[in-house]
């Protein structure tokens, strides 16, 4: 009888094991308006945007440990805060990409607003290591008018053994480098 039991658990295992690799991928497009319906609100005319910035977030999907031969993989959690207390946060464009500059995904195929001290996220779990060291999000916001700079940062947490890594990584306007 003991060995049935434990045929069944390890098969139970396996099953619930395949079924949770299978199902492992970034968070798509249609997975990301759920995630955040409550924060947004009615989206203004978008040609009638006066201001507009690109913002550029370093999101490590795996980073290595000690000699380099020991790598711990990481979930990453894109979050977007709108800091204005009164004006709209306009959302043009959402994506990640991996070390080779590759896009891996549009998170936003329409732009979305979001309300004064509202925030939204996007996920992309740790067994998606597809991004690599180099991993990153570009998001493209803009306004109607004066609003502050909005918090954009990049969450990423992980475990090797009973060790636990987290770390942020704030987002950086991306201004065109001129000589003086």
């Amino acid at each position: 009888m003991p060995h049935r039991v434990l045929v069944i658990l390890f098969a139970t295992a396996l099953v619930g094991t395949t079924w949770a690799i299978s199902s492992v991928r970034a968070q798509t497009a249609a997975d990301s308006p759920a995630a955040f319906t409550g924060a947004l609100t009615e989206l203004p005319g978008v040609e009638r945007l006066r201001i507009r910035h690109t913002v550029y977030v370093a999101a490590y999907s795996t980073v290595r440990l000690g000699s380099g031969k020991g790598k711990v993989n990481l979930a990453t959690t894109l979050i977007i805060h709108n800091t204005s207390e009164k004006i709209p946060l306009i959302l043009l464009r959402a994506d990640y990409f991996d070390t080779a500059g590759s896009l891996l995904h549009n998170y936003l195929p329409n732009p979305i607003a979001i309300r004064p001290l509202g925030s939204v996220e996007t996920f992309v779990p740790a067994e998606d290591t597809r991004g690599g060291t180099g991993a990153n999000f570009v998001v493209e916001w803009g306004a109607d008018g004066q609003i502050t700079e909005p918090l954009i940062e990049a969450v990423m947490v992980g475990t090797l053994g009973a060790q636990g890594f987290s770390f942020t990584s704030r987002g950086k306007t991306m201004t065109i480098a001129t000589p003086q």
